[in-house]
């Protein structure tokens, strides 16, 4: 008898003690921390404790650190655009041809792109979360020297500091932006670009409203934007102290056998190959509008330099409401959709931009900056999803790529513009968003918490 009631006690209290534990909460709710915390009131920490709240910080998003990363590039790609902004500025001062333009725009391009995909590949084996404030120093003594240039190699040393800051930010500050994401790619990745998007909007106006309205002696100006480029050292010291104490964040080395087994080499190789297709029709058209508007419009339209660069900054804030509105579209529709679309849907306002009056080519630009924009941090999220263990290097490639495409594209748009005129270049150019026919041959790639472990095939 004594044992029977030694036995019903005993069931009795982890009866009791089973009904006052909570309900496990479901994965993804606000309230999983908590629902560990109750079930170890000692607060003994063991292996699926210390995994549960690992996963917790993962699903968090860091909107303090995603402003950060996106103020960073503001007012990095603020300073960046100076460059061809000021072009009729230095074609005047140091008796520049088109393919002499081109070349400046080259020489930034492939600086900030060839080191890029080996900044990447480096920081996802090394993480290396001070390197951005270190980077921005050169973008800095580059605008000091572009400031006081003597003569056209000079320029281009100047210009060639500036994309080797470049190199170093855009990689490291995507890891930090996806590591910061809680799992919220897509918006993440647009909020980084917008920054840089708003950047390259601002920078034509106020290079218009600083430098280009005093002539040549304006040049001088561009020293007072070493200003920004120190704020933005100050804004990457304190993102990278964040990211220095939030390195598990990154994804796991395990990932690296998940990705094989989910994507085989064949449909990585055939994916990437339409990706950087798709980018290179992109990035071309880009380059005949970002380096090249100006020049349209004053000899199409009789417009000034000032009023051109206006309208070039126009056309900029456009891109970066575009890449705003493409990231989170990305995460609710899919992002092979928004490739889909957004390069694809702009050619019938391509095609009709060289024709059309100086109203009509406002417009015109503004819709075309805007469905062409999105697609970038779609495809930038859409190949980390594919590799998820090479979030840098994948960073830094196809910001390199864009990067490359963009100065290439540059330079043979102003061999054309030379031979051809200002004019062909936007007719040839306008041909180029239909190579978005390929996006139909992407696969349906998504986040390994999505997919499982499904190996796509490629359509």
């Amino acid at each position: 008898m004594q044992t029977r009631a030694a036995h019903a006690a005993i069931m009795a209290r982890c009866y009791a003690r089973a009904c006052s534990t909570p309900p496990v909460a479901r994965e993804g709710s606000a309230n999983v921390d908590t629902v560990v915390a109750d079930a170890n009131p000692a607060g003994l920490t063991g292996p699926s404790e210390a995994g549960s709240h690992a996963a917790g910080r993962a699903r968090h998003t860091y909107f303090s650190v995603l402003a950060g990363v996106s103020s960073a590039h503001m007012l990095n790609d603020m300073m960046q655009s100076l460059i061809v902004t000021i072009y009729p500025l230095l074609q005047g001062q140091f008796d520049l041809n088109f393919i002499q333009i081109g070349a400046i725009t080259l020489t930034f391009q492939l600086t900030a792109s060839l080191l890029q995909p080996i900044v990447g590949a480096v920081t996802d084996k090394y993480p290396l979360p001070y390197a951005t404030p270190v980077g921005m120093c050169f973008t800095l003594a580059g605008l000091l020297l572009l400031s006081v240039a003597p003569s056209y190699p000079v320029l281009l040393l100047a210009v060639g500091l500036i994309g080797c800051g470049s190199s170093v930010f855009h990689p490291q500050s995507s890891q930090a932006a996806r590591a910061a994401s809680g799992g919220r790619y897509g918006l993440a990745q647009s909020l980084f670009q917008i920054g840089g998007n708003l950047g390259q909007a601002l920078g034509p106006l106020l290079a218009a409203a600083a430098v280009l309205r005093y002539g040549i002696a304006g040049r001088s100006h561009i020293a007072w934007f070493g200003l920004a480029a120190l704020a933005a050292i100050v804004i990457l010291l304190q993102v990278s102290r964040w990211y220095s104490h939030h390195l598990d964040l990154r994804q796991p080395r395990r990932a690296a056998g998940e990705a094989a087994r989910r994507y085989p080499k064949p449909v990585v190789r055939h994916t990437v190959a339409i990706l950087f297709t798709l980018m290179f029709s992109k990035f071309f058209y880009l380059a005949s509008i970002s380096s090249y508007y100006e020049f349209f419009l004053i000899h199409r339209f009789h417009l000034t330099a000032h009023a051109s660069a206006n309208l070039l900054g126009v056309f900029l804030l456009a891109v970066a409401v575009g890449t705003l509105i493409g990231g989170p579209l990305g995460d609710r529709i899919g992002r092979k959709r928004v490739i889909w679309f957004s390069i694809l849907g702009c050619a019938p306002f391509t095609l009709v931009l060289p024709y059309v009056g100086l109203g009509a080519t406002v417009g015109l630009s503004v819709v075309i900056g805007l469905v062409l924009a999105s697609a970038f941090p779609a495809i930038i999220v859409y190949a980390q999803d594919m590799l998820t263990h090479r979030i840098g290097m994948i960073s830094g490639l196809f910001y390199g790529f864009s990067f490359g495409l963009g100065g290439l594209g540059a330079a043979v748009l102003g061999i054309i513009a030379d031979y051809f005129g200002i004019v062909f270049v936007y007719q040839v150019c306008a041909f180029l968003p239909l190579l978005g026919l390929l996006a139909v041959f992407l696969p349906d790639v998504r986040p390994p918490e999505q997919t499982g472990m499904q190996v796509p095939t490629a359509t």
